[in-house]
């Protein structure tokens, strides 16, 4: 069977789910067949990775070290794949591998133009990843809104791949808006003719139509935007509001999308969800409850902490509780007490001096009031540097990334990080392997001797520091293969004090929640 596309555009306004949509229909078809996802972004930085969290949310790490947008973190949850960096291709990735290959020389003298040759990098490049994979289906998401000016060439290479390979392997499924106006209480159809009108300018014929609502479409929307837009009313599928990412796939089996695309791409793979909606279910009537407080300095953009809201969905769905979160912004904490109320606290990772001080004290709320404390990658950091503080006596102990001037750097720079000028691609970035200690509480959660989990950062815990740390009580429970570097530490005698310079949320999934957040959230259930 040749390989087979579907190709995932949005019109309108951005921010409506594609991402979400694309990784919906991914798990909708993946009981038979191998799928990649492909995400093209028009922004001319090379990744996300030097991007404030403001700006475009979380930045999710591959295992092969790559930084790549946040929709990515949906494709593994959904698609149960470890997507790889090439599979995400940006603007400025595209225009370097353009000037690479004409100062090589490899255009023969041409004038090098967006069409063919910026439009023929593109699609040559998801061609190579087809051929390195081989995958049954490849789903491509175009980022942002058609009109945008920078995803024109991304637009162009789609239309152009019909003719490549071949009409009947390919479909384009258009995401867009229909709205309710206030007071008028109608569902309008008008913004999606004109955002289809927008992509058929392009070339672009959509196949399918999801109409993102807060309610059900009517029978009469989908017949207006069958007839405006040229699609069976059958393909015109609703894209509901919900509480939870989760129930997107449930949803579109509902409005029969897995069939349409069975018959339009010749395949067959049917779903079944009946896992999936047993963990909804969980989710939906959760037994107990609990607040979890969330120190850190983005908590106005609460896609800066994604992935650890949905290890907290992944924890909810296993133990049938439902986890309140607390954002605690620590660049204005000053009351401590706030915190006592709770009934776990987690400090999520970050960059910088702000609000450091403040996640410090959340810290030492945790470890002297006994509340379950989880920390990740800075959260370890600043949990090692209020251990030096108030336990062992080392007045003034910082990391040399907030003060240079320290007069105890119980955390500093990864030597080999010392003359690094760029600041993209250049952390410890990716999958690394930690050891586990006999008889730790880490070593228990995980249920073995060694365990491989994602990073992000360039600073360590100084191997200066390590024996009086340890003398004075904190367990190194897991540490790099060769010793070096602390990986994850934990107080014993603590209800749950455990902290990892890892990002253990980037691989938590709905079927295996990360094992460090459901030791957290079953320990924030046991009330004393």
């Amino acid at each position: 069977m040749p390989t087979k596309y579907i190709i995932v555009t949005g019109g309108v306004l951005s921010g409506l789910g594609k991402g979400i949509a694309v990784a919906s229909i991914g798990h909708l078809l993946s009981s038979r067949l191998k799928i990649i996802p492909i995400k093209c972004d028009g922004y001319l930085n090379v990744d996300p990775g030097t991007m404030n969290p403001f700006e475009h949310g979380e930045v999710f790490v591959l295992d092969d070290g790559g930084e790549v947008d946040m929709d990515f973190g949906h494709y593994e949850r959904f698609l149960g794949v470890t997507c790889k960096s090439k599979w995400n291709l940006t603007m400025g990735k595209v225009f370097e591998m353009v000037r690479e290959k004409e100062r090589r020389g490899d255009y023969l003298g041409k004038t090098v133009q967006y069409i063919p040759h910026v439009t023929d990098v593109i699609k040559g490049h998801i061609f190579e990843i087809v051929e390195e994979e081989k995958p049954d289906l490849v789903l491509v998401e175009i980022g942002g809104t058609v009109g945008d000016i920078e995803n024109e060439l991304f637009l162009e290479a789609m239309r152009q791949m019909r003719e490549d390979v071949s009409r009947e392997n390919i479909i384009y499924v258009h995401l867009t808006y229909v709205p309710i106006p206030y007071g008028v209480n109608e569902q309008k159809s008008k913004p999606t003719q004109q955002s289809v009108n927008l992509l058929k300018q392009r070339g672009i014929f959509p196949d399918i139509i999801i109409g993102r609502c807060s309610q059900f479409l009517t029978k009469e929307v989908k017949s207006k935007i069958s007839n405006f837009c040229d699609v069976a009313p059958e393909a015109v599928i609703t894209g509901l509001d919900v509480d939870d990412i989760y129930e997107i796939p449930i949803i579109f089996e509902k409005e029969g999308l897995p069939e349409i695309i069975h018959k339009k791409l010749n395949i067959y793979s049917p779903p079944d969800l009946r896992k999936w909606k047993s963990y909804i279910d969980n989710i939906r009537h959760p037994t107990e409850e609990i607040t979890v407080a969330m120190c850190g300095k983005y908590t106005r953009l609460e896609d800066s902490y994604a992935s650890i809201l949905e290890a907290f969905n992944h924890c909810s769905a296993h133990l049938r509780c439902k986890i309140k979160v607390k954002w605690v912004e620590t660049t204005d904490l000053k009351d401590p007490r706030v915190l006592e109320d709770v009934d776990g606290i987690l400090v999520p990772g970050g960059f910088g001096s702000r609000g450091t001080e403040g996640k410090i004290q959340a810290i030492k709320v945790a470890r002297e009031k006994n509340i379950p404390f989880l920390g990740l990658c800075l959260g370890l950091q600043l949990a090692v540097i209020e251990f030096a503080r108030n336990v062992c006596g080392l007045q003034g102990a910082n990391s040399t990334e907030i003060d240079p001037n320290t007069p105890y750097a119980v955390i500093d720079i990864l030597p080999e990080q010392r003359n690094v000028v760029n600041k993209g691609g250049t952390m410890r970035l990716g999958a690394y392997e930690a050891v586990f200690k006999e008889g730790t509480k880490v070593r228990s959660l995980y249920g073995t001797d060694r365990a491989s989990e994602r990073h992000r950062h360039r600073y360590e815990v100084n191997p200066e520091f390590h024996e009086i740390l340890q003398e004075h009580g904190m367990v190194f429970s897991g540490v790099s293969k060769d010793g070096r570097l602390v990986e994850f530490i934990e107080l014993p005698g603590h209800k749950y004090f455990v902290a990892t310079q890892s990002h253990p949320e980037l691989k938590s999934r709905m079927e295996r929640p990360a094992p460090l957040f459901y030791g957290f959230i079953k320990a924030c259930l046991e009330k004393d």
